[in-house]
């Protein structure tokens, strides 16, 4: 079992942070993890990608890719980014985003190469209510951390939760977890998406 997973922020949101927490987190599962980020310019709001494996086995490939089994958006609008499209979610594949209920989830703005499951957790308003804000931004990588956990089932949300407090110590931990746990419980399952009504070019 190989999964490769994308995640899709701009500068400031976590991102980062969070594909490197998730391989904490894999760890605590008795899995193998890998976790590193691609940056263009790097300044906040810019948009950023991070990228994680995790897998039952010693993981012998290396670096980025553009095809993943799950694709993680912390800002709905970045599908709409022509760089981003060239994201390809595979066959079976998870996208998880950062959305509120009703908001527009349109498939088309994704490429898929069959059918995916599309799941949303309104990320932002949790970060908000918890405080998570630095320089003014949402910080919705520990929420969708949660929400990664509660549609993939890769890694249990416990596990998640104590990789979080061991990534952040102290009270930021704490919250940081708590953000996690009410994603999970938050998170919906919006449908599952064929390949007929995917974005070309």
């Amino acid at each position: 079992m190989l999964v490769e997973i994308i995640w899709l922020g701009r500068g400031g949101q976590g991102g980062v942070t969070a594909a490197n927490i998730l391989v904490y987190a894999a760890l605590r599962e008795g899995l193998y993890g890998q976790g590193f980020p691609f940056f263009g310019a790097e300044r906040r709001g810019a948009p950023v990608m991070a990228f994680s494996r995790i897998s039952d086995r010693p993981i012998l490939r290396h670096g980025m890719f553009s095809e993943a089994d799950v694709l993680v958006v912390l800002d709905p609008k970045l599908p709409l980014i022509e760089a981003t499209r060239r994201v390809l979610v595979r066959d079976h594949g998870v996208v998880v985003v950062n959305a509120r209920d009703g908001e527009a989830l349109d498939p088309r703005h994704y490429r898929l190469e069959g059918s995916a499951r599309f799941y949303a957790v309104d990320a932002t308003r949790i970060a908000l209510e918890n405080k998570l804000v630095v320089a003014g931004w949402p910080v919705v990588n520990t929420s969708m951390l949660g929400a990664f956990s509660r549609a993939t089932g890769l890694v249990r949300i416990e596990n998640v939760v104590e990789a979080i407090k061991e990534y952040f110590k102290g009270r930021i931990g704490e919250v940081n977890a708590k953000a996690a746990l009410q994603a999970y419980n938050e998170t919906k399952l919006i449908g599952e998406v064929a390949r007929s009504v995917q974005v070309h070019g």
